[in-house]
């Protein structure tokens, strides 16, 4: 089977005030901006390889505009829209800023993504030019700033069917799930296009909301940078939502805050690296530490908030039924 996808390239977030959230990521999490065109700005972490990593778009509330994907070469690009679209999924090309050709479409759960190869390699002007060749540009002057985009977690009303059709259309690789203790009903599960643990998250939506974001991620190099990040969040009197702590699931050290739109964020950083092209993918269960591996934290119940904001009869104000809820953000006390 040809290896369809490489990594995650972009993300398109909208929010209800693109300056304030824009000077966010400028003053607090270190981004850059690159772009300004037609209300959409175009923002970089200092090691991201491309003209951009951050798309922040107009819009009534935070959501997902899209998450984008470069492909592994130009062949690979119209071997994935022939399976997107064998698979009844119909999408139309267009033409992406600074990228060209590419592919956008919305996934059977409604979530839209976008598929390219061509990109704008990122060209440093000189006195932001770093003095070491592989670097994009120079190292951020903003504590604990990202290295470059990690991952995107969107939220899903069936999580094993979410991954089973990005798995057999687009070829991610299935990493791991989690099943409740109390019942046997997925709630999270990982999938990679490369080596590492994911660039694709999925957490199951009780809402009645295609389409919804959990968070998405940036990288930093060391685990003393993440918690200075920390510090830095904390003493400019941003509060961090959950964290630092590390991920039974991939082992990344984490936290998350959030922007000025509420949408969520996660920095990370360490993990492992798996290369096994037939990995197994295996089960875990949340008092296993799935969220946490030290199994000594509740993770918070704002975490089960996705964006945009749940609706509907059947979902709770934040989109996952009570006991559902309960199981994740108390798991250490269902084993005794």
């Amino acid at each position: 089977m040809i290896k369809l996808l490489s990594h995650l390239s972009y993300v398109a977030i909208t929010t209800p005030d693109v300056e304030a959230s824009v000077k966010f990521y400028e003053e607090e999490v270190g981004l850059t901006v690159v772009d300004r065109v037609d209300g959409r700005v175009y923002l970089r972490c200092w090691g991201d390889y491309y003209a951009y990593s951050v798309v922040v778009v107009p819009g009534d509330e935070p959501s997902l505009e899209t998450m984008a994907w470069r492909t592994s070469s130009e062949e690979a690009l119209d071997e994935a829209v022939k399976r997107i679209e064998a698979a009844g999924v119909q999408g139309e090309w267009f033409e992406a800023h600074k990228i060209g050709r590419a592919y956008r479409f919305v996934g059977p759960q409604g979530h839209p993504m976008t598929l390219h190869w061509n990109v704008t390699r990122h060209q440093a002007p000189g006195h932001t030019a770093s003095i070491y060749p592989d670097r994009p540009e120079k190292r951020s002057k903003i504590a604990g700033a990202p290295r470059q985009l990690d991952h995107v977690t969107i939220a899903a009303r069936d999580v094993d069917e979410f991954a089973k059709w990005y798995n057999e259309v687009l070829g991610f690789r299935i990493m791991a799930r989690t099943v409740l203790d109390q019942a046997p009903i997925s709630v999270f599960s990982v999938l990679t296009t490369n080596e590492k643990s994911h660039d694709l998250g999925v957490v199951l939506d009780g809402s009645t909301r295609p389409g919804r974001i959990n968070h998405y991620a940036f990288w930093v190099d060391t685990y003393e940078e993440l918690l200075i990040a920390a510090d830095t969040l904390m003493e400019r009197d941003i509060p961090i939502e959950y964290g630092p702590s590390i991920h039974g699931i991939g082992e990344q050290t984490f936290l998350y805050y959030r922007e000025p739109s509420s949408m969520r964020i996660e920095l990370n950083t360490g993990g492992y690296r798996n290369y096994v092209p037939d990995w197994t993918p295996n089960t875990w269960k949340p008092s296993l530490g799935s969220s946490n591996m030290y199994r000594n934290g509740a993770m918070p119940m704002s975490m089960t908030e996705s964006f945009p904001a749940a609706d509907g009869p059947s979902a709770t104000e934040e989109g996952v039924p009570d006991e559902i809820r309960d199981a994740l953000i108390n798991p250490y006390t269902t084993t005794g």
